[in-house]
């Protein structure tokens, strides 16, 4: 092995990895409770680099797509990730007050209190679909809280992951903020390291491994996984309302994104409506692909092989598909839907990730509600009907980490909601207020001075007075 550059490589990588974290842990010790103008200041030179850097970002990460739309940069990178800074700027000094608890009467006198206390060193790993929003929103949460924070940026993004690491190092230093570039290995052995926190965004498949690394130190994980996202039609939305929307969710970033809606669940009588008015809103979006700056490339040949295979394997076992554009010569992938899907299909098992979408039929709301439930629970669901009993009815029986109402994805940039998965589509919460909290330790403290009334109902037992507290409290 000794013999194979590769591997020293990859050995002097992890090596160094283990230093950095190290680093990280002893400036933690040197400095365990960063005050407010601190973790503030560290938010004004982020933002401020990045709204220097944009331009540059956004070639970089459409290089790295082999065309991605600088506008869908702008609006689902670059905007999110701004606004969350200044939101979060304006809040921190409340969110890291001390919050009162009550005092149960037996207890008087005393005080009690919560404060919140920076977890130590955070580890985030980042995927490519969104390398910089994905990378700087958690990374926010963590230095919000206080804490030292190693990112893992994705190899499949190279000149992002350069420009971010370059662009973070120019701001903090490593014993702060230290980016990990690397392969797949590189990763795992991230994944192991003992960190405080563990943040893991990407495929449920790869998440078992990361939380199992993480288990080995009983690291606490958050974990944005993905899944399957359902969008539901009702009987009476307006079929061109519903199908723009839709569209809109899926067709952004190619559908490389985890809360795309994956297959639309459309009333039976209404299939052949909802096809037209879907492909009239896709082909207003991109009257053409071949070409189009505005339409965002599959980010590698593997991937989109991936999808292909999923074509194959859904013609061979019956499905119709319906191309929306022609074929290109590059990896812009033409958007499709596919109708007559069953479950025996990849395209109906895996996260799809691209820019197909499968119509299913349904008879009756609580038939589709059913067809969900029977299903892992997916991190996004978007219903689409205006009737105010039938939304309440959809969010009483059915499980997803979020919802939209009659919209797609942008329940995912507003900044005063959790954001975060259920069950298959993953654990844990951040974004906003509650990124502060998972990185945070809510650390409960009782306080009480020198009159202690307690001390009467110490050892030695069946004291009268001991007789009169249980009379007076256990009833």
């Amino acid at each position: 092995m000794a013999d194979n550059p590769g591997f020293v490589q990859n050995e002097q990588q992890i090596d160094a990895l283990h230093q950095r974290f190290e680093a990280q842990r002893e400036a933690f010790v040197a400095n365990p409770m960063p005050s407010a103008d601190q973790r503030i200041a560290w938010l004004d030179s982020l933002k401020a680099r990045l709204l220097s850097d944009q331009d540059e970002l956004v070639r970089c990460i459409s290089e790295d797509f082999g065309n991605r739309s600088a506008d869908e940069t702008l609006l689902a990178e670059m905007l999110p990730t701004v606004h969350g800074i200044r939101y979060t700027r304006k809040r921190l000094r409340r969110w890291m007050k001390p919050s009162r608890r009550h005092v149960g009467l037996p207890f008087m006198p005393a005080s009690a209190r919560v404060i919140y206390q920076p977890l130590g060193v955070v580890g985030i790993i980042v995927p490519w679909n969104y390398p910089l929003f994905l990378a700087i929103a958690p990374l926010v949460g963590a230095l919000a809280a206080g804490n030292r924070v190693m990112l893992k940026l994705s190899e499949a993004t190279p000149q992002t992951s350069q420009r971010l690491k370059d662009m973070l190092a120019s701001i903090f230093p490593e014993d702060l903020v230290s980016v990990v570039l690397g392969e797949a290995d590189v990763g795992m052995a991230f994944a192991k390291l003992p960190f405080d926190h563990l943040l893991f965004t990407g495929a449920t498949s790869i998440g078992r491994h990361v939380m199992r690394a993480a288990a080995e130190n009983l690291t606490p994980v958050t974990l944005e996984l993905g899944g399957k996202s359902p969008a539901i039609v009702s009987s009476d939305v307006p079929l061109e309302h519903a199908a723009e929307r839709i569209a809109f969710g899926k067709t952004l970033n190619a559908g490389q994104t985890c809360v795309a809606p994956d297959y639309v669940l459309v009333p039976r009588q209404r299939m052949e409506g909802f096809v037209d008015a879907y492909r009239r809103a896709v082909q207003r979006f991109y009257p053409q692909i071949e070409g189009n700056p505005d339409y965002t490339s599959i980010i590698n040949a593997r991937q989109r092989q991936r999808l292909l295979g999923y074509l194959d394997d859904a013609r061979d076992k019956g499905a119709m598909v319906i191309p929306l554009a022609a074929e290109c010569a590059d990896r812009r992938m033409p958007h499709s839907l596919l109708l007559n899907v069953d479950d025996s299909m990849q395209v109906m098992q895996d996260e799809i990730f691209g820019p197909l979408l499968p119509v299913v039929p349904y008879d009756r709301l609580d038939d589709a509600l059913a067809y969900i439930a029977a299903r892992p629970r997916p991190l996004a669901l978007y219903y689409f009907g205006y009737d105010r009993r039938e939304q309440q009815h959809v969010l009483h029986h059915s499980h997803s980490g979020g919802v939209c109402l009659n919209d797609t994805l942008l329940h995912v940039a507003q900044d005063d909601m959790p954001f975060g998965g259920v069950g298959a589509s993953g654990m844990g919460h951040y974004h906003g207020h509650e990124g502060f909290l998972t990185f945070s330790k809510a650390k409960g403290v009782l306080t009480k001075q020198r009159f202690n009334p307690a001390r009467l109902i110490y050892p030695p037992y069946g004291k009268a007075l001991q007789r009169l507290v249980y009379k007076l409290f256990i009833r």
